[in-house]
């Protein structure tokens, strides 16, 4: 648990020096804090919860902007980051 507060943590100050609030269409704000429900299981091997899911369904097409940030590649392109997305029904975009 210390460990998911911990990666929660560095995500939120990896967003804040980032600036990575985008506006790619009407629709969708892009904010990767959205995924925050989706840390514990992208950090782990625990199973993605119903929210996490729906935040990154919502954030999906912001995930190449995301992709192209070195601040949050690291996160967004892990293997357990994959595996979430294939989990909750939306696989990642070819960029």
């Amino acid at each position: 648990m210390k460990m998911t507060m911990s990666c929660v943590a560095c995500l939120v100050v990896v967003v804040v020096l980032s600036g990575e609030i985008l506006d790619v269409s009407q629709a969708v704000t892009c904010n990767p804090l959205a995924l925050s429900p989706c840390a514990s299981a992208m950090t782990s091997s625990s199973p993605p919860s119903a929210i996490c899911c729906s935040k990154l369904k919502e954030q999906r097409p912001c995930l190449c902007q995301y992709l192209k940030n070195p601040n949050l590649q690291k996160l967004v392109n892990s293997p357990n980051a994959k595996k979430v997305a294939t989990t909750c029904g939306s696989p990642f975009p070819n960029c």
